[in-house]
């Protein structure tokens, strides 16, 4: 794999994890299309495993005062101590075991790579624009993260559970539940980005337990320099996204998922 192919995969992956426009879908697509499909099976596999891992490592340095937090939050919880880190981890946990639960689920059935088709990328990036932006035109704006409790914190995981389907767009359902149940639009985004810390975590150390059971490690060192161009694109991303939600709606996003689904469909 070239190095502007890697550059294309980190920037997509780089740019849309933390953003409503799917990342999966993305990297579905570009797969596919851009970088030679099943023909690079082996080592797409391990591309991917680094890409995540790069938005991992951008969205933990970012939010490291956060992370510091669930950290404490976690030994607090094992430790049976009471306290705000104690309650942010338990709400991280309600937040994530919906998703780790489904995915389990799904690949059990066999129907995660079932799930990886360009036309059901397109339907559900535009089938699930709708609900985000009505989420977000009519949602209430009163609620800021430290607002955050143990049922929205589960309901947005259940919410979560969606991105599962590929075009979805993790951070896009994950955002729509939490501007339905109130919280600003940069408090939603800003949770929505703590939430992926752990389903990126699962994620990645899931595929490479994988990648040493079938001993594929091709590209390695081509896949590094893709982990941190990705982190660096994140990084940046998050930064910027966070910025934006300030001043604008997500009606820009909601417009490019409609669009995407339209273009993917007339080209399969």
């Amino acid at each position: 794999m070239g190095f502007d192919q890697i550059l294309l995969l980190a920037a997509i992956q780089g740019v849309t994890e933390f953003i409503p426009v799917s990342s999966s879908g993305h990297l579905v697509l570009a797969h596919d299309w851009v970088a030679g499909g099943a023909a690079n099976a082996q080592s797409t596999a391990t591309i991917d495993v680094a890409l995540h891992f790069g938005t991992l490592l951008a969205v933990m340095v970012y939010f490291r005062a956060d992370v510091r937090q669930l950290s404490i939050g976690a030994f607090d919880v094992l430790r049976h101590k009471k306290g705000a880190p104690r309650v942010a981890a338990m709400n991280m946990v309600y937040a994530t075991l919906p998703v780790l639960l489904a995915a389990g689920l799904l690949m059990g059935l066999g129907l995660l790579d079932v799930l990886r088709d360009p036309k059901i990328v397109a339907w559900a990036s535009i089938g699930f624009a709708v609900p985000l932006y009505l989420a977000d035109r009519y949602g209430a704006a009163h609620k800021d993260v430290t607002d955050m409790a143990a049922r929205p914190a589960f309901y947005m995981g259940l919410a979560q559970m969606l991105a599962l389907i590929p075009g979805a767009s993790r951070a896009g359902v994950t955002i729509m539940a939490a501007r339905g149940l109130g919280f600003s639009r940069e408090a939603a985004a800003r949770y929505s980005m703590l939430m992926a810390m752990p389903v990126i975590l699962a994620f990645a150390l899931f595929s490479f337990l994988e990648l040493l059971a079938t001993n594929n490690f091709a590209a390695l060192g081509t896949a590094l320099l893709g982990a941190a161009l990705a982190a660096v694109f994140a990084f940046l991303t998050i930064d910027v996204f966070l910025k934006m939600t300030r001043h604008l709606s997500l009606l820009p996003f909601v417009i490019y998922r409609i669009l995407l689904g339209a273009v993917i469909l007339i080209l399969v």
